[in-house]
């Protein structure tokens, strides 16, 4: 199996947009792993492309049959939304490099599953001011713009992310998104130094 190309960082750091540019990148030839959630659809998103969208039901399946990797629950103003990695095929000897997106917490749980020499972490930072700005638009934007979870997100990344946790897990190399075409070629060229 080739590398993980794990993608990570606070809320609208630009994760999705970095994720998709990487991914259309042919001289990088990397695959995507989907991951699951509960959580509702976001507008502009599609089934199977950003996540497998699933309910509680189909979670506690997956999990019943020994298919969940990781998973991470949140309480949000609407209700439980779970994240998780599933072991469905999308991983064989024959995948080659890939890259996904998660938090820090997952990245620690996928270290474990599959070895630290298999995973690739990138993660991704931005000023606070900047990506409170980023939220806010993208909440504006939906047809029912969920203000109370944008500031419950943007309030956990301070513990979710903090400066001890990313120590912990041994990433050392970050990636600041403030110039969007430099941060690419930065991400670009460790990929392409650190995959063979």
């Amino acid at each position: 199996m080739g590398k993980i190309v794990y993608l990570m960082g606070k809320s609208s750091t630009g994760k999705d947009t970095i994720f998709k540019r990487l991914l259309s990148d042919g001289t990088l030839h990397l695959k995507t792993i989907v991951p699951y959630t509960t959580r509702p659809v976001r507008d502009g998103e599609t089934n199977g492309v950003e996540y497998f969208f699933t309910d509680e039901e189909g979670f506690q399946r997956l999990k019943a049959r020994g298919k969940v990797i990781e998973d991470r629950a949140y309480h949000t103003f609407h209700g439980l939304w779970r994240y998780f990695t599933v072991d469905d095929g999308q991983l064989t000897e024959e995948t080659g490099n890939c890259i996904m997106i998660g938090t820090l917490e997952a990245y620690g749980h996928l270290k474990d599953y599959f070895g630290e020499d298999r995973l690739l972490p990138v993660m991704i930072e931005l000023d606070d001011g900047i990506r409170l700005q980023r939220a806010l638009n993208r909440e504006l934007a939906q047809e029912n713009p969920k203000y109370e979870e944008m500031c419950r997100r943007f309030l956990a990344d301070s513990e979710d992310f903090s400066e001890e946790k990313i120590r912990e897990s041994g990433i050392t190399r970050r990636f600041e998104n403030d110039n969007l075409e430099r941060c690419l070629t930065e991400i670009k060229e460790y990929i392409l130094q650190n995959s063979k």
